[in-house]
């Protein structure tokens, strides 16, 4: 098991920013200048940032556009490695991408860890997903029985044995399953990680918004920029998260179904762990309260993060009070004394949604264009898988037989296969 005991508190918005090129340092041209690039990437949350890196790490020429890379959803999400109990009834194919990228985790972790110089927080704690009623405890075993269908490791629980493992549990627990094999990364520290691994490995930062996409010759030729600036580019890869359907220039019949998906979270403080006592939680715990979705995960730094509603409210960003009081009231009947806990930080993020709830992935209809959008709550989870497959399509090969299914053609009214060759 990876040791995060000493890793420091998450670095600040302003922190990230000092991992990647500013202005003096970026070889980002000036502005009403053009610029080339083999593939630009549209976006620098967690997705752009390791699409920019593989890309760059294959030897093409690589720019990233976005006017604060590191930020976006990745500021806002709890890091869940969760591939076994995020396991939805309907999206068993997804399963099969979600398992192929925790896979690579660790060995992941272990190059960018290496190639950035900094740690991003990646703990192999486990997840106990719990139930509290009568309700809850038929449904969860449901999901467990579902779980084994599909050949996972996932043991159930009495509500005696999860309040063995984790003895701040509410005594109402009636059963739970533990699954060890689902662990947890802090997107922060990920971002500021993969913000470094991509300035060392020549990627050229234009902290511009993207504003239209240029198009000619019956295919795509880059971006304009904000700041004035033309980029060219032989491959653009639209990662923007939850904005990626409203880039200008984008034909709609290739436009990603993408909307927003409005998520609140909590940051709290657990107390130090003296010797000889256990932690306030030692694994993420996750449990459904009142119908909603709750976990609590526990980091090695002393933050426990609590999420998230799921809001369809459009572009809305504001952290209300009743969010924060369903999130404290919903925690507290899990775990009853996380009241006690300081309050450190509320915080709201979209997340990309598709209609199938999974990700965009690969080349469009249009040539030279590609997506790598479209994860919803598996933003974190899929980052490994998402590079490697972004890797191959933009270098002239298929996408891996576990990414094949999340083609953007999937959702086109026609054929809108396209064979992309080598930049």
């Amino acid at each position: 098991m990876r040791s995060t005991s000493s890793i420091p508190a998450a670095p600040s918005p302003a922190q990230l920013r000092k991992f990647s090129p500013g202005p003096a340092a970026a070889s980002a041209p000036a502005p009403d200048a053009h610029a080339t690039a083999d593939v630009a990437v549209l976006g620098g949350g967690l997705i752009g940032l390791v699409t920019a890196w593989r890309a760059a790490q294959q030897g093409l020429r690589t720019a990233l556009v976005d006017p604060e890379p590191g930020g976006g959803a990745a500021r806002v999400a709890a890091g869940m490695l969760a591939a076994v109990t995020e396991l939805h009834y309907g999206e068993e194919r997804l399963l099969a991408l979600n398992l192929a990228s925790v896979a690579r985790y660790p060995e992941f972790v272990a190059e960018l860890e290496e190639a950035s110089g900094a740690d991003t927080g990646y703990r192999e704690c486990g997840t106990l997903a719990v139930a509290l009623d009568t309700d809850d405890r038929a449904h969860l075993r449901e999901v467990h029985a579902l779980q084994q269908r599909c050949g996972l490791t996932s043991q159930w629980l009495t509500g005696r044995e999860c309040r063995r493992l984790e003895p701040m549990l509410a005594p109402s627990v009636r059963g739970g399953a533990r699954v060890d094999g689902d662990h947890q990364i802090d997107p922060r520290r990920l971002a500021a990680a993969l913000l470094c691994a991509c300035e060392r490995a020549g990627v050229v930062f234009h902290r511009s918004c993207a504003v239209r996409l240029r198009t000619g010759r019956d295919r795509a030729e880059g971006v304009e920029l904000a700041d004035g600036v033309r980029l060219s580019a032989g491959r653009t890869v639209l990662a923007l998260g939850s904005r990626s359907g409203q880039l200008a220039g984008v034909p709609p019949e290739v436009a990603p179904p993408v909307r927003p998906v409005k998520g609140q979270v909590l940051r709290l403080r657990m107390p130090e762990v003296r010797p000889g006592h256990d932690p306030f939680l030692a694994r993420t715990v996750r449990a459904v309260v009142r119908g909603g979705a709750l976990y609590l995960v526990p980091r090695a730094d002393g933050e426990l993060v609590v999420g998230a509603t799921s809001e369809e409210l459009g572009w809305d960003t504001t952290v209300t009070a009743g969010g924060v009081y369903e999130l404290l009231r919903d925690a507290h009947e899990l775990v009853p004394g996380v009241t006690e806990l300081p309050l450190a930080e509320t915080n709201c993020g979209l997340r990309p949604g598709t209609p199938d709830n999974a990700p965009l992935l690969g080349p469009t209809a249009l040539p030279g264009l590609q997506l790598a959008t479209g994860h919803h709550r598996n933003g974190v989870l899929l980052t490994p898988v998402t590079g490697d497959a972004l890797a191959a399509t933009l270098t002239g090969g298929e996408l891996p037989d576990e990414a094949r299914p999340f083609t953007p053609g999937r959702f086109a009214p026609g054929p809108a296969r396209h064979q992309e060759q080598p930049v």
